[in-house]
Formats: C-alpha cells, sequence, structure tokens
C-alpha cells in the first residue's frame, strides 16, 4: 500500500481545477480579442477541446506520455483506456494517487490545444478544428510530454521545464504559427482594422488565467510544500513585471497604455515564468517577467513584416514567452532553488552547458511541432477542408458554424432554440453582427 499523503493529493486535485479554469478563461480572452461575429465559434474552439482532449487522454493519451519512454520518443500502449491504474495506485509519484495526476496532467493537454484556436480565429472550420485536435494531440503533443516529463531523451538531455515552457507555450505556439499559414490571412487583413470587440472579456478572460495559473505551476510540484510556495510567490511577481514591461513599451511606442497590452502582457509573464519557476529566485522571476512582457510587447509587429496572419498573436506570446522563459533558465536558475549544483545559469557561474541544453531543447520542439501541425493542416485543408468560405468569413462564422449570434441586436421573437434562432438572426440589418 503506498503512503499517500492527503495533503498533497488535496493540493493536486484543486490545482487540476484551476487549470480546468484556464480554458473557459482563454475562451473569454481570446473571444473578446476577435470581432462580433466570430465570438462565438472563439469561444466554441475551447470548449472543443474541453469536450474532445479528456476523452482521448483517457483513451491513449496518458499511455503514450507515461507509460515510460520507448528509445527517449513516446510511451508504450500498456495503459490504454487507463488500464492497470486502481483507485489506491501510486506508481508514478508515490505521494499522490495515479488518479489525481492522471487528472492534473490531462488539464495541461486541454489548454494547450485551446491555444493554437487563438491564430486561426474566425476563419476555420469547426470540422477541420475537431479533426486537428485529435491528431495534433496524438502525435505532437502526447510525444513532447513524453521527452520532458515522461522520461524522454529531453529530461535524459538534462534540459529542465517545470510546468510546461516547451511542452505547452513553445508546443502550441510553433503549432499556431503552422496554421496560419495553411490556413493563410483572413479576408481583409490587414488592412481592415480588426479590433477586439470586448475588451472587459479580455480583462477578465486574462484575470481567470492568471487565477489558474497559480495551479498550472504551482501545482507542479505536485506536493503542498516549500517548492509549491516559492513557484507560487515567482508566478506572482513575474506576472506583475511583465505588465509593466509590455505597458512600458505600449507607451514608448504609441504613447498610452492599453488594456489589451495590460492583459497580453500578464499573459506574457505567465508563459514566460512556467518553465523556470521552480529554478530562480524571485528576483530572477522579476527578470524574466520584464524581459519577457517587452520582448513579446515587440514581437507582435513581426506578423505585420513577415506578412503572417496570427489573429490573436499566439506566436508573439506563447512561441516567444516560452522560448524567453525556456532560455533565461541557463541565465538565471540558481542551486539555492534547483538543489543541483550542475543546474545553475550562467549569471550564478554555471558556465553555457544549462543554456545549450535549453536551447537545444527549445530548437526541437519548435521544428517538431511546426511539421506536425503544417502537414496535418495541409492534409485536413485537402480533404475535409479546413478554412471557411470567403463568403462565410465576410457575413459571420457565428452563423454559418454554429447557427447563433453572439449579440441580438433587434428584438426576439418565439423560440430560442433550434431553427428559430437562424430565422431571427437572419432577420437583423445587414451587417449588424459583422462588426
Amino acid at each position: 500500500m503506498p503512503d499517500l499523503s492527503a495533503g498533497d493529493t488535496a493540493w493536486v486535485l484543486t490545482s487540476a481545477a484551476l487549470v480546468l479554469l484556464m480554458t473557459p478563461g482563454l475562451a473569454f480572452f481570446y473571444g473578446g480579442m476577435v470581432r462580433s461575429k466570430a465570438v462565438l465559434n472563439m469561444l466554441m474552439m475551447s470548449f472543443l477541446s474541453l469536450a474532445i482532449v479528456p476523452v482521448v487522454w483517457v483513451l491513449w493519451g496518458y499511455s503514450l506520455a507515461f507509460d515510460g519512454s520507448n528509445g527517449g520518443i513516446v510511451g508504450g500502449l500498456g495503459m490504454i483506456g487507463l488500464d492497470g491504474i486502481g483507485v489506491e495506485s501510486a506508481d508514478v509519484l508515490g505521494n499522490v494517487p495515479d488518479f489525481a495526476f492522471v487528472a492534473f496532467q490531462a488539464v495541461f493537454a486541454i489548454i494547450t490545444v485551446a491555444l493554437i484556436s487563438g491564430a486561426i480565429a474566425e476563419r476555420a472550420t469547426f470540422l477541420g478544428w475537431s479533426i486537428f485536435i485529435v491528431l495534433w494531440a496524438t502525435i505532437a503533443y502526447f510525444p513532447v510530454a513524453n521527452w520532458v516529463w515522461g522520461g524522454g531523451w529531453i529530461a535524459e538531455l538534462g534540459a529542465i521545464d517545470f510546468a510546461g515552457g516547451t511542452v505547452v507555450h513553445i508546443n502550441a505556439g510553433a503549432a499556431g504559427l503552422a496554421l496560419a499559414l495553411v490556413l493563410g490571412k483572413r479576408v481583409g487583413w490587414p488592412k481592415t482594422p480588426m479590433r477586439p470587440h470586448n475588451l472587459p472579456f479580455v480583462m477578465l478572460g486574462a484575470g481567470l488565467l492568471w487565477f489558474g495559473w497559480f495551479g498550472f505551476n504551482a501545482g507542479s510540484a505536485v506536493a503542498a510544500d516549500g517548492i509549491a510556495s516559492a513557484v507560487w510567490v515567482n508566478t506572482l511577481v513575474a506576472t506583475s513585471a511583465a505588465i509593466l514591461g509590455w505597458l512600458l513599451v505600449d507607451v514608448v511606442k504609441n504613447g498610452h497604455s492599453t488594456t489589451l497590452g495590460a492583459a497580453s502582457g500578464a499573459i506574457s509573464g505567465l508563459v514566460a515564468i512556467t518553465p523556470a519557476c521552480a529554478f530562480v529566485s524571485p528576483i530572477g522571476a522579476i527578470i524574466i517577467g520584464l524581459v519577457a512582457g517587452a520582448v513579446c510587447a515587440l514581437c507582435v509587429s513581426l506578423k505585420y513584416r513577415w506578412n503572417y496572419d496570427d489573429s490573436l498573436d499566439v506566436v508573439a506570446v506563447h512561441l516567444v514567452g516560452g522560448i524567453v522563459g525556456t532560455l533565461m533558465i541557463g541565465f538565471l536558475a540558481t542551486e539555492s532553488f534547483t538543489g543541483d549544483p550542475e543546474l545553475e545559469g550562467l549569471f550564478y557561474g554555471g558556465g553555457l552547458e544549462l543554456l545549450g541544453k535549453q536551447a537545444l531543447a527549445a530548437a526541437v520542439v519548435i521544428v517538431f511541432s511546426f511539421v506536425v501541425a503544417y502537414a496535418l493542416g495541409l492534409l485536413i485543408q485537402r480533404t475535409v477542408g479546413f478554412r471557411v468560405s470567403e463568403e462565410t468569413e465576410v457575413t459571420g462564422i457565428d452563423l454559418e458554424q454554429h447557427l447563433e449570434a453572439g449579440y441580438e441586436l433587434t428584438p426576439a421573437t418565439g423560440p430560442s432554440r433550434g431553427h428559430a434562432v437562424a430565422s431571427a438572426s437572419t432577420t437583423q440589418e445587414p451587417g449588424s453582427v459583422n462588426q
């Protein structure tokens, strides 16, 4: 009988619930950033990840991620359908039940997939997105999770990622870039203004993400202990510093501090501290936050310079932020937090070895995820179709894909479900839901 800790188990399950809340938070964050004619579709892309990924995770995802590591590449198939995991078993960690660890890792997989959707907002078919979720999670996310957390080649290399800089953010950011290139630019981009339609939604979503992220990072200690406490503090201060870094760029470049900048800065800080939160001091966390906020803010303009339409800046925030956090470990990791004299950053006398390992891990994940997502995007586009028609995009993806409008701007009559919704929506003034 394993020696289970009630306190650790309670913390892991609570953290899992906090991370689960992040996906609805992401839905609000992304939903507010799109135009009103696409808000429901954006919300639904996140909720579809909530619907599909847990089923896939139980059927084969957990096994591919954590059933050993064959050649350092992927887990086995011995735990398909969670076979062999009992109510009292604790083979993976020892201090918490295996089912608690399954739950915690499941919510990570959910939000990683959902993050990608922001790069292709307003132009992806619901069927195409559904198929992509299953295939990309299976071919990209589960193996990368095995590389880092399941004993695979990145773990063997000695590169470190506490809560998901490579597994979650670099992985999702590279996939988002690939899909943005496959699906192409939105109609009218970049000449047509495509401003966020609901900034209060964006701020609400950012707040929910920040709240849930304490489970994301501190929960990754998988124990209610000193490491979790230090991670909590580092997550707080890095995020705060990143807001300041982003707003500083806002003021210097545009002369204004914006709510969108504050919300985006918070997310960039959360992303960057994620891989490093257990390995750096609070001062190091502040430095990471400031750097990430400023660098991510500057990188938003890359899509205009390089002419790719990443609708909601997944590349600038998640890919770049993940790279910043992953590489900064090589500069700022300190033995007083890592507990290992071989895991010290350059600024603490550790030399270039750790930085080189971090850079290699980040580079391989970028290339791998990009290639997989690009190939899957092309496959889906050429078979069932991945991009909606130009007419649907211009009229509004919500009505065509979901038979609903996010905002009823004329008096509604009759039932509020079924065919009556379409009738009510189509009687609105032209353009009333397309702003």
